[in-house]
């Protein structure tokens, strides 16, 4: 892993990046901006457990200087305390490269309490970040208690200790795996104005359940290892699905429609949200019908455009072998694909139940992509997913 120059801090106000305007290929060369560069949505996590402290193990896109992280108690009924966080290069395991680890401060100090419902930004770190490293985060909070918040479902190893080991590059005393992120939501860094990022908005396939746990094979990661090589000005990509996650009602964590603001449009230098999600609002037998889902992504689009970003729609995959298929939800998911294929209301589309549907049965995901419970892609499906989009289309220039 190469190792990150992560230098000194300077104290500035404790205030977030604001999201800029989409910036379009043609921006004049020399300026910079905030762009994100990893993000994980958010979520309730249980209680909070004071004194303890977090390694979290996360894996960026584009590459940048200025380091930030974004610490989220979105869920949380009190304030929370962080007193020591730290920002280093992942060796192995806990362990750091040498040297790599630094003090991350807020507003000049090494202390911040988010309170219940807020985010906040650290300081910049001065430095460069290469692009898809491992960056480790280690957090520690002398009071959380009630209501965490993170994210449940990782695909990832990180750890946690009691006491506060944040400093230590070593990783003897990270002595429990966890596979969860906690109070960490997001991580930017500053780029030239020609470089941006996408989001991808989904449920448990984009989380990336059934891909292989520490290798980052979930379609995302595959898709920011194209936009690394490629040409296009959309480099940064953001991961925000979660497992369950419907677009019109609570549950498996808030709603697409709820989270949208919070996991999306607030990320700084985005330019397109990617829609992948729909088809746990088809399988829940709520009586969800195509025009509702259809109206959600409506809203999803009309909000996103708003904000001055593209869309891209993708299809819903097939799922027949999945224990909630029915006829009906068939139907349904029939009618909803026609929309996001044909309605030209998605800046651009990206038909991924083509790609993983078997052509002998076309309700059913190919054998060669399936994980074997007939609605996740294995890491097959997931890089044939990312393959098949179309990159200039994740730039709309809105």
């Amino acid at each position: 892993m190469m190792a990150v120059a992560l230098l000194t801090v300077p104290a500035q106000a404790r205030s977030e990046p604001t999201a800029p305007a989409a910036a379009t290929a043609g921006t004049a060369s020399g300026g910079s901006h905030t762009v994100v560069t990893w993000g994980a949505s958010a979520d309730r996590m249980g209680d909070g457990v004071a004194g303890r402290s977090y390694r979290l193990i996360v894996h960026t896109s584009v590459a940048g200087g200025e380091l930030r992280i974004r610490l989220s108690n979105a869920f949380g009924d009190r304030p929370v305390t962080f007193d020591s966080v730290y920002a280093g290069v992942q060796k192995e395991g806990a362990a750091l490269v040498p040297r790599s680890n630094r003090r991350l401060t807020f507003g000049g100090g090494r202390s911040v309490t988010v309170p219940a419902g807020a985010t906040v930004y650290s300081d910049p770190l001065t430095g460069a970040l290469p692009a898809a490293t491992n960056l480790v985060v280690s957090i520690h909070s002398p009071d959380a208690a009630g209501p965490a918040t993170g994210h449940g479902l990782a695909m990832q190893t990180s750890y946690a200790t009691q006491g506060d080991h944040t400093s230590e590059e070593s990783g003897t005393a990270w002595t429990d795996t966890i596979g969860s992120w906690y109070y960490l939501d997001a991580v930017t860094v500053r780029t030239g104005t020609d470089t941006g990022a996408m989001v991808a908005l989904g449920d448990s396939i984009t989380d990336g359940w059934a891909s292989t746990t520490d290798q980052n094979r979930r379609w995302p990661d595959y898709l920011a290892r194209r936009l690394q090589r490629a040409g296009t000005g959309v480099k940064g990509v953001a991961n925000e699905g979660i497992s369950g996650n419907k677009v019109l009602s609570d549950g498996a964590g808030q709603s697409a429609l709820n989270r949208l603001q919070r996991d999306v449009l607030s990320q700084p230098g985005v330019r397109t949200v990617f829609l992948f999600e729909g088809v746990n609002d088809i399988k829940a037998h709520s009586g969800v019908t195509a025009q509702d889902l259809i109206a959600g992504y409506r809203e999803i689009i009309a909000r996103a455009h708003a904000a001055g970003k593209c869309v891209v729609g993708a299809t819903v995959g097939p799922y027949e072998g999945w224990s909630e298929w029915d006829r009906a939800g068939e139907a349904v998911r029939q009618e909803v694909n026609q929309f996001v294929k044909d309605s030209g209301e998605f800046d651009a589309v990206t038909d991924f139940d083509h790609i993983l549907r078997s052509p002998y049965d076309q309700e059913r995901m190919l054998p060669f992509f399936d994980s074997g419970d007939h609605l996740h892609p294995n890491d097959k499906g997931m890089q044939a997913m990312a393959d098949a989009v179309d990159l200039a289309g994740l730039d709309c220039g809105r």
